[in-house]
């Protein structure tokens, strides 16, 4: 039997770490097999001795986390468990870090994990960015938190965001209304991270100004894009031939971010994903920079990156 304690500096620390009704330690206690006791500012961790050295590394990382000002959540825990088996907690205080923009409830969007850091930090270095993997893993959301940075501090005139108009496996008909109303649901989702960041009225007013758009990708030939951040989402549903006629549009003092989810791939089956495709040619080139997310990324509900395993699973297995 092991034990260790670890000396907090505040008592709010112990209150946040472990949560309500204890439920953030209980996390702990319940993945590594090991008891943990509050006493004023100390915390104490009993079991055998690995699995203490474990849960010491966990809360030492998650301390980390709250005295940059992070709120702990199940996701948190989650990810930094993770951390601890690849022997890498100690590089949370890489996601210390002051954020990214803030929406219009007061919310701070940052970077949840490594690979969301690097992401972020490849936006930030490089005119092109593919951001490449499963769903939940913060592409569209972090990229369009990074278009609004780079809008607020005049960096760009213009946020351009755009998606292939592809209906996911089913067939929606013919939608009522004029060209916009037919378009919108397919790009809701750029729409709701738009509206988090700059508020429903400030977005309206920015539409109005034509400083923000959301058009379908159709929309961008012909056209040379200065001074402007351009996100094409879903791009796995671009051809070969869509995604080089985007990449093409780029123009002057201007970023593209390009997102994708190569296992959601809904062209008919004889058509090549164009992200696929760029991936491939684009990947030495100067200036384009290719973040690979895993399920780890995932910061939706535990259920989703438990879909995602079991489907990489079982793809795997059927490839081989």
């Amino acid at each position: 039997m092991a034990e260790v304690i670890i000396n907090l500096e505040n008592i709010e620390h112990a209150i946040e770490l472990f949560g309500n009704y204890d439920e953030n330690i209980n996390l702990l206690q319940r993945q590594y097999d090991v008891a943990v006791l509050n006493r004023g500012n100390d915390i104490r961790i009993s079991g055998g001795e690995t699995e203490v050295a474990k849960a010491k590394s966990a809360v030492e990382a998650l301390i980390r986390l709250i005295k940059s000002g992070e709120k702990i959540t199940e996701q948190n825990i989650r990810y930094i468990n993770s951390m601890v088996d690849e022997g890498i907690a100690q590089q949370v205080t890489q996601l210390a870090d002051g954020g990214i923009c803030v929406t219009t409830s007061g919310k701070v969007v940052k970077a949840k994990t490594l690979g969301q850091k690097k992401y972020v930090d490849a936006i930030a270095k490089n005119t092109v960015v593919m951001g490449v993997g499963p769903a939940g893993t913060g592409k569209t959301y972090l990229a369009v938190a990074m278009a609004v940075k780079a809008f607020r501090a005049h960096e760009v005139t213009k946020i351009i965001l755009t998606r292939p108009a592809v209906e996911a496996g089913e067939k929606l008909g013919f939608l009522p209304g004029d060209l916009q109303n037919k378009v919108d649901p397919y790009l809701r989702p750029l729409y709701d991270a738009l509206f988090d960041m700059f508020g429903a009225e400030t977005f309206a007013k920015h539409m109005e100004r034509g400083s923000i758009e959301v058009a379908p990708l159709a929309y961008m030939r012909g056209r040379t894009l200065d001074d402007s951040f351009i996100i094409l989402d879903e791009a796995q549903n671009t051809t070969r031939e869509q995604i080089k006629m985007f990449l093409t549009r780029l123009g002057f003092n201007s970023k593209m971010v390009i997102t994708g989810d190569v296992t959601q791939i809904d062209l008919p089956d004889s058509r090549k994903s164009g992200l696929i495709d760029a991936m491939h040619v684009l990947k030495n080139i100067d200036d384009i920079s290719i973040t690979k997310f895993t399920e780890k990324d995932v910061v939706r509900h535990k259920l989703v990156q438990d879909i995602i395993k079991a489907d990489e699973k079982a793809y795997s297995e059927k490839r081989n």
